[in-house]
């Protein structure tokens, strides 16, 4: 377990930030192409407050250890997610998933919108944690590199898989078993971000673009090509493309893909690097081809034919968002009795219908068929064996490596 020293953020880290919350992953949205406008600046203005505060070492002994759990008497749950991470009916009144878990188990769920991005909503709790205090929360849903943070701190409730049943047996087997938290002692994911190719056929004259190798070779694509500026997203994509594995990959490793990228830049192959802001440039033809966040792509097809994605056959990067039980949460056994309410077909079914990202539930396609078949068939929300065989994540970094790692990345893209 590593230990708790204040965030000093480098000038390339809050960067890298910035670009993640104002146009990178940071600001997909969970329906439409873009979060509220106002968020970008709250979000900016979460990352001047860590980089500019040091909260005091406080790193408890017993921090992350279960805390008095109250669940049994207490029949109540308070759940903090992102906006638009939960089903709702026709009418907007109200959340049918969440209301039939309540008249199942009478437990009733305080459902809390409160995320907006990772390192805002870290600077909300990360006081009360390190001070070994309940945060308010018995369940928050972050992505993978915070879920890995919190749960190296310290600050995270191990589960108990006794209240687990659905979720050891139907988390899909390319979310099982992350680096940053073997077996999902843990966490739980809520959904997965494939990173995909996606392509303009228009644009491209009709030619399928299916590989890194093209977006960063083929002379017919020159200056109408997008990588992505998320580091993670791009170098990880590149480092497939050179038969290298993410998730073990080494210093050399990494330079080589950014000198390969770097490559692509002084010939102009490249014609930027972006957030999801690509997305209007990719449905005019402006941008033949990018890699680009899958969520995208299903809204896309939605309003342009014209759009195709393309797994590349090196494989490509998922993310996720997962759920964890802060440590000193009143009520972790409620928070384990709706993680694995979520982990039930029917019901994550439900769910995928909704937010249309990937489904980390074993056995929903025959559920979610029955509500859509479209959804049912869409590779971009069950993956089939084929395509969750290529799946690969990002392994985790440390805080030398981070810095390090964005800084090249940041000199690359001109950030």
């Amino acid at each position: 377990m590593e230990s708790y020293e204040p965030d000093r953020l480098t000038p390339v880290q809050l960067a890298a930030m910035r670009r993640s919350l104002i146009s990178g992953r940071g600001a997909l949205t969970r329906r439409s192409l873009l979060r509220a406008s106002g968020m970008g600046a709250l979000a900016v203005g979460g990352i001047a407050t860590l980089g500019a505060c040091g909260i005091p070492p406080a790193k408890r002994a017993d921090a992350g250890l279960a805390s008095d759990d109250h669940s049994e008497k207490e029949k109540v749950l308070n759940f903090s997610n992102w906006t638009e991470y939960m089903d709702v009916s026709e009418d907007e009144k109200s959340r049918p998933t969440l209301e039939a878990f309540t008249k199942r188990t009478g437990i009733r769920v305080k459902y809390t919108e409160d995320i907006n991005d990772n390192v805002e909503f870290f600077g909300k709790i990360k006081p009360q944690l390190a001070a070994g205090q309940d945060t308010g929360r018995d369940l928050i849903c972050v992505t993978d590199w915070l879920a890995a943070r919190i749960i190296r701190l310290g600050w995270a409730q191990k589960l108990d898989a006794s209240n687990l049943p659905h979720a050891f047996a139907n988390v899909s087997a390319q979310f099982r078993s992350p680096d940053w938290d073997p077996g999902r002692a843990y966490s739980y994911p809520w959904t997965g971000i494939p990173t995909v190719i996606a392509y303009n056929k228009k644009a491209t004259g009709g030619r399928k673009v299916d590989s890194v190798t093209q977006l960063l070779d083929d002379p017919k694509l020159k200056g109408r090509v997008s990588f992505l500026s998320e580091m993670r997203d791009t170098v990880g994509m590149t480092l497939l493309d050179q038969g290298k594995d993410p998730g073990k990959f080494s210093d050399a490793d990494f330079d080589g893909a950014i000198g390969r990228l770097q490559k692509a830049v002084d010939k102009k192959q490249i014609r930027r690097f972006t957030g999801n802001d690509y997305t209007a440039d990719l449905s005019k033809g402006d941008i033949a081809a990018c890699v680009a966040w899958a969520g995208d792509v299903i809204q896309l097809q939605a309003d342009n034919p014209d759009i195709e994605y393309a797994i590349p056959a090196a494989g490509y990067i998922t993310s996720s968002d997962s759920l964890l039980v802060p440590a000193q949460a009143r009520h972790k056994t409620n928070a384990e009795k709706l993680i694995d309410y979520y982990y039930e077909p029917p019901v994550a079914a439900q769910l995928a219908a909704y937010i249309n990202y990937v489904c980390p539930v074993d056995g929903v396609r025959e559920e979610l068929a029955r509500i859509d078949e479209s959804m049912a068939s869409n590779t971009l929300i069950l993956p089939d064996k084929e395509m969750a065989a290529k799946s690969r994540s990002f392994r985790s970094l440390s805080t030398e490596e981070e810095t390090a790692y964005e800084e090249k990345f940041a000199k690359l893209i001109g950030a």
